[in-house]
């Protein structure tokens, strides 16, 4: 018999939708009825591609004794953290108090009335290594509750107690915030492999923006970053954490080297990655990370793209119930599918042995790269040849819900990408995702939902969506110099400062219209997607920059100057601060290009700065003679005898109008400070 999940949309919920466990979706009803009852809540909450979830749901969750017990003693309920981060953030918030750590799948017992007061994350079948089964901590939970209900419920309010003050009083930093944040680095930075810390290894896309932006502005002191940089990205695209036959990059690696993954590929990180080694090859010139670029750009278009523009949520690390497999190779497969030459080249290219090295079988990397175009050549013959034997393999499941925040994050990916490459396919992409987005996830009013499937809207929209959101339609803006995206962008951005605001500065994640919850939540952590408040700072800056409103300037720095975290202290978990911080101390530079509509004078001043890394720049155009809903473009026209004319501005300040696109880049990048 199915349980109440199989009405559900979530992916990850109809994974247990067959379960004897008699699951129910969060809402009023499992609430009520464990009112009713006085019955303790079971909360387990995680993800389409995770691989414990997967396998607690296995050993567990599908064992009918265990869900006997567990439905005479619990009302149970299954969240999908994906399409319900509030709760995410305020139950992981509890069970890291109460063990001091946390992860998915997260089990959490709860009152009737929802407040926590026991929990943990994966518990298996079985003691095992020390830890109890999922059978003594349940049974072990109901005794308690039986007997000692007045404690449980003690200690439950202390806890909510806990959890509803304002913990968001940092104290100061060392120094200034990015001396302390490249200092904190340096001291964890990894010479031999790149990256930070020890294993296993995140890809920190977010972190490597921070540096890259820092690099830009201040090279005659950016030696040390540019060589973090340049060995973190080069390891990770020849490691094995990078699909070296169709491109897009795992979550991450369990060594050091980057070379054995966890297999589950995940949208936010290929979209990061992606724009990140786009940035680099910008700045840095290596025709490497531009390759990785459109390569994890490549692979999103071909496995994770909805036929109506966006895109899916992940792809699940197992297939056939093994982790890895459809990604790993025997060296038997490999000399049976190419010729003797090739099968002893790719041994040395992918570093292949007959013992493997991962359980026998061997996860592909780049031991010796192609050097010569003849090598490339031969390398690209090899690598169709086994992408061709793959794809005939029982693929790994993909979780097709599409996700507002994450979509906002690709569009941003797609639209850069085709402003810096000029690609008109690129551009075709993000336009046909802000479509799908405006017109599916969004109403008239800018409201947007949290996720889509089928057809369908779920959940409101958090403030990681909008903000998200409106950073991908600025993009697009400056891609297409349409300003019907501005528009949207703004739209959102008021949205943000209407329904998200604190009094003391800052926002909460979610929106007055929201349920009411424990707690108002408010995550301030930049890993691994950019928390909502960071990227808000972003965002408005952004329209500061654009419109001359001091609004938008001064809810920018409330946030930074009351509600930021110690960014400079933990950069690596703050790196979306960090980029904040920047833009708000630096400032941004305003470009504003009028000429006539597809003219070459037009077309040679917007690709002076389009292909350009320039991160503390926003730019704006349109025809001579048109009207605009932007300031930075207001009563401004080239004078007689030119065809188009570039205005560049910073701090209410500007440079003489040009029409040269040598100047204006030199402009541009000599800008007045304020």
């Amino acid at each position: 018999m199915a349980n109440h999940l199989l009405g559900e949309t979530s992916p990850y919920l109809l994974q247990h939708a067959a379960n004897p466990v008699d699951w129910y979706p969060w809402g009023s009803e499992a609430l009520d009825k464990a009112e009713r009852e006085g019955k303790p809540i079971f909360l387990s909450i995680g993800y389409s591609s995770c691989h414990w979830c997967h396998v607690m749901e296995k050993e567990s969750f599908s064992d009918a004794h265990v869900a006997a017990e567990l439905n005479r003693l619990f009302i149970s309920i299954k969240v999908d953290r994906e399409e319900r981060p509030d709760l995410d953030e305020i139950y992981m918030r509890a069970v890291t108090t109460l063990t001091g750590s946390g992860g998915w799948p997260l089990s959490v017992w709860l009152t009737p009335k929802g407040v926590p007061f026991h929990g943990g994350t994966y518990f298996p079948p079985s003691p095992r290594f020390g830890m109890p089964s999922f059978r003594q901590v349940f049974l072990a939970v109901a005794e308690v509750w039986r007997t000692r209900r007045e404690d449980v419920e003690r200690s439950a309010g202390d806890l909510l107690a806990h959890l509803s003050e304002d913990h968001a009083v940092w104290a100061p930093g060392a120094g200034p915030v990015h001396d302390e944040a490249l200092g904190n680095l340096a001291g964890s930075y990894d010479p031999v492999h790149g990256g930070w810390g020890e294993a296993p290894k995140f890809p920190p896309p977010i972190l490597l923006e921070y540096l890259l932006m820092r690099h830009s502005a201040h090279a005659e002191a950016g030696q040390d970053i540019e060589q973090w940089v340049n060995r973190t990205l080069e390891a990770m695209a020849f490691g094995g954490i990078n699909d070296q036959l169709r491109g897009g990059f795992h979550r991450y690696s369990t060594d050091e080297r980057w070379l054995v993954p966890h297999f589950e590929k995940m949208l936010y990180d290929n979209a990061q990655i992606a724009r990140c080694y786009l940035h680099a090859w910008q700045l840095l010139g290596r025709n490497l990370y531009r390759r990785i670029s459109e390569k994890t750009l490549e692979y999103l278009i071909a496995e994770m793209r909805h036929g109506q523009g966006g895109f899916f949520s992940s792809q699940d690390a197992d297939s056939e119930g093994e982790e890895g497999r459809f990604f790993l190779w025997s060296l038997s497969e490999i000399e049976e599918l190419l010729t003797v030459d090739d099968a002893v080249r790719a041994r040395k290219v992918f570093g292949l042995s007959a013992g493997g090295n991962f359980e026998g079988r061997n996860v592909l990397w780049l031991a010796e790269p192609p050097e010569t175009p003849a090598d490339a050549d031969r390398y690209d013959r090899i690598r169709d040849t086994l992408l061709q034997a793959r794809e005939r393999r029982t693929r790994p499941a993909r979780d097709e819900k599409i996700l507002a925040a994450w979509n906002g994050l690709t569009l941003s990916t797609f639209a850069e990408a085709a402003r810096a490459l000029d690609s008109p396919r690129y551009r075709e992409i993000a336009t046909g995702l802000a479509e799908f987005l405006a017109g599916e996830m969004m109403g008239p009013d800018f409201r947007c939902s949290r996720s889509w499937k089928d057809g369908h809207r779920a959940g409101r929209g958090y403030l990681e969506d909008y903000a998200s959101l409106a950073e991908g339609f600025l993009a697009l803006y400056q891609a297409t110099f349409d300003e019907r995206w501005f528009v949207t962008a703004r739209g959102l951005i008021e949205r943000i400062l209407a329904d998200f605001g604190r009094p003391e500065g800052g926002f909460y994640d979610t929106s007055i219209e929201h349920e009411d919850l424990l707690v108002r939540p408010r995550s301030l952590q930049d890993s691994p997607t950019p928390c909502g408040n960071s990227l808000a700072v972003t965002v408005l800056l952004k329209m500061a920059a654009y419109t001359g409103e001091e609004r938008y300037w001064d809810a920018a720095a409330g946030t930074l100057e009351r509600g930021s975290p110690p960014a400079g202290r933990v950069p690596g978990v703050f790196g979306q601060w960090l980029c904040a911080q920047h833009l708000a101390e630096t400032g941004l530079t305003e470009v504003a290009i009028v000429g006539k509509a597809g003219c070459e004078a037009t077309e040679q001043l917007i690709s002076a700065v389009a292909g350009q890394y320039l991160p503390t720049v926003v730019t704006a155009a349109r025809s001579a003679g048109g009207d605009s809903a932007i300031a930075v473009l207001d009563q401004r026209e080239p004078p007689a005898g030119l065809e188009a004319t570039a205005w560049v501005c910073r701090g209410q300040a500007c440079l003489p109008q040009t029409g040269d696109p040598t100047e204006l880049l030199r402009q541009v990048k000599l800008a007045p400070e304020p």
